[in-house]
């Protein structure tokens, strides 16, 4: 659709966007896709603690490092 001129109704011309009247579905969308990488984030940070903290504790080197904090 080519523009003469800038008066006239919006309406007329039309969506200006595509997809229109999708938003809600599209921020349902993000919002779980959001919630889903908080899960997955958490999930992999909570793995990688207890590997690490396991390792630790296989080699003694927790006890030491709890041993050597010192609380002021």
């Amino acid at each position: 659709m080519a523009f003469t001129d800038w008066d006239g109704n919006i309406a007329e011309i039309g969506p200006i966007y595509p997809w229109v009247g999708s938003e809600v579905a599209m921020v349902f969308v993000a919002f779980v896709f959001w919630i889903g990488w908080h899960v997955v984030q958490l999930r992999m940070e909570n793995r990688r603690f207890n590997d690490q903290a396991r390792a630790l504790r296989q080699s003694g080197d927790l006890q030491k490092l709890m041993q050597s904090e010192h609380y002021e």
